[in-house]
């Protein structure tokens, strides 16, 4: 499936736990550092010279030499559950892109704004690099890693495994495997 950002809610909503889905258009790179000033930005009633409502957001701090990606891969999205719900919430966030999954708060967040998460598959820095392009870097003085940078995104490869209607694939995943450790033990 395809999808474009920025993009519809309505569209999102129609997204399923397991969904293949190729990533076309805008996305915007975000970890630590950039959330931290989006919700300086949001405490101080300010607005960010970008507009990230409709759009994903990446968990990923890309290597970037000549205005060329050379590797793009996920960070771990956890880090940033203290504060992805008011980022989704505030920005109208459709979809956040990363590793590992997040928590209820962010997930009842997706929920109530019409978001998902996509996994972007780990240890495919390099190749996922090939699917996106740099439009414009916010943020230069942050470094490289956690600035904030525009790219375009030619097909970008994800899975969603947080859908807006509450599913959760990480969550079904370590249950499962909480009870089959619980049977192996005895």
């Amino acid at each position: 499936m395809r999808i474009k950002s920025p993009c519809t809610e309505k569209e999102i909503r129609k997204l399923r736990v397991g969904d293949d889905v190729e990533i076309y258009g805008k996305i915007y790179t975000a970890r630590d550092r950039a959330h931290k000033w989006l919700l300086d930005l949001m405490k101080e009633s300010k607005k960010s010279e970008f507009e990230l409502e409709n759009c994903f957001i990446y968990h990923c701090g890309p290597l970037v030499k000549d205005n060329q990606i050379i590797s793009a891969g996920p960070t771990t999205s956890a880090r940033m559950n203290y504060i992805e719900p008011e980022i989704i919430q505030n920005y109208k966030i459709r979809g956040v892109i990363g590793k590992g999954g997040m928590d209820k708060r962010t997930q009842k967040a997706m929920q109530d704004v019409g978001a998902v998460y996509f996994l972007a598959t780990g240890g495919a820095a390099a190749l996922l690099a090939e699917k996106l392009s740099v439009i414009r870097a916010y943020k230069p003085e942050f470094g490289m890693v956690e600035s904030i940078w525009e790219l375009k995104a030619k097909g970008l490869p994800v899975i969603v495994t947080i859908d807006s209607q509450g599913n959760n694939l990480h969550e079904e995943i370590y249950n499962k495997s909480k009870r089959n450790l619980e049977k192996l033990l005895g």
